[in-house]
């Protein structure tokens, strides 16, 4: 049995901390939100007040939290995971966040005297809930092959993609076709209905051929056609769209830094961004179907709708 810190307990961090309990492990789990913490109480994890609770006597800690910045915050930051955990502590951030925050952390672990590992995930809540993501992994080898063991109740894939960063430069490419792949499912749907095609059978086509990708057999904006779709509830967030639009930004922060312009993830970033400004952030991503066809089936009306 090994003991875990968890800092982070939203809508990933608390199902992979649920899968450590079922394997076994004592989690002691903390989240900035107390009333997200205590929810994470009833899957078994072990509810602190703090990261320095967290992380005593800790064979290892996870962090899962939503940006680079609240990254740096449990890390670096006063009552953080550096200053408080022992440095034989393996540490394992899985925030998707930017290369350079990544590297920083890294940095500053090694400084200390920590192993530490970069290791975002793919699959989304319901791949955090059945333990199959895919973990990403970046950092020095004896890191990486530490991790693997504490990963492993989590995940159906566990790749190591080399060195410092490495795992993070993976997502946020993974993350950005995703997002790019989710626009075409929208403008596809769309398209197809207005052409007079049943929204069921135009998918049944577009998932045995060359159309196909993982957002449209996951995520596809249109309601009753495949269980896993936001679009069955009104666009609640599986994906919150703020959180994809900071996804597409760290992919287009990298390639400014790399000098790569990357023209359809200008696009989708845009697409992202309409939602976000007409106040819908906390929407599921796929509500970005809303700007090519404002009547598509499922979405969810607004208050002068309802009126």
């Amino acid at each position: 049995m090994a003991v875990i810190a968890f800092i982070g307990l939203g809508n990933m961090g608390r199902p992979m901390a649920a899968n450590q309990v079922r394997a076994g492990n004592e989690v002691r789990g903390f989240d900035v939100v107390p009333q997200i913490a205590e929810a994470a109480a009833a899957d078994g994890v072990n509810v602190v007040g703090s990261i320095a609770e967290a992380v005593e006597r800790a064979d290892a800690v996870v962090t899962m939290v939503p940006k680079g910045d609240h990254a740096r915050e449990a890390y670096l930051g006063e009552g953080g995971i550096l200053e408080h955990a022992d440095p034989s502590t393996l540490l394992i951030d899985s925030s998707t966040i930017d290369v350079q925050t990544a590297q920083d952390l890294h940095d500053a672990a090694a400084e200390k005297g920590f192993r530490f590992v970069d290791a975002p995930v793919s699959g989304g809540i319901s791949g955090a809930a059945a333990g199959t993501l895919t973990f990403m992994v970046g950092g020095a080898e004896d890191a990486v092959e530490a991790a693997k063991s504490i990963i492993e109740p989590m995940s159906g894939n566990i790749i190591p993609t080399g060195g410092a960063t490495s795992g993070q430069a993976a997502k946020i490419c993974n993350n950005m076709m995703l997002f790019i792949c989710l626009q075409a499912c929208a403008e596809g749907a769309v398209l197809a209905r207005k052409l007079g095609l049943d929204a069921k059978v135009f998918h049944d086509i577009a998932k045995v051929s060359s159309g196909n990708s993982w957002a449209l057999q996951t995520w596809y904006p249109v309601p009753g056609v495949i269980d896993t779709a936001a679009a069955n509830n009104s666009f609640a967030a599986t994906f919150r769209t703020d959180l994809a639009r900071k996804d597409v930004g760290l992919a287009l922060s990298g390639a400014e830094q790399v000098g790569v312009r990357l023209p359809a993830a200008e696009l989708v970033a845009g697409q992202l961004q309409q939602v976000i400004d007409d106040g819908d952030a906390d929407l599921d991503c796929s509500v970005i179907i809303r700007n090519i066809d404002p009547q598509a089936p499922g979405l969810p009306q607004t208050d002068k709708e309802q009126q």
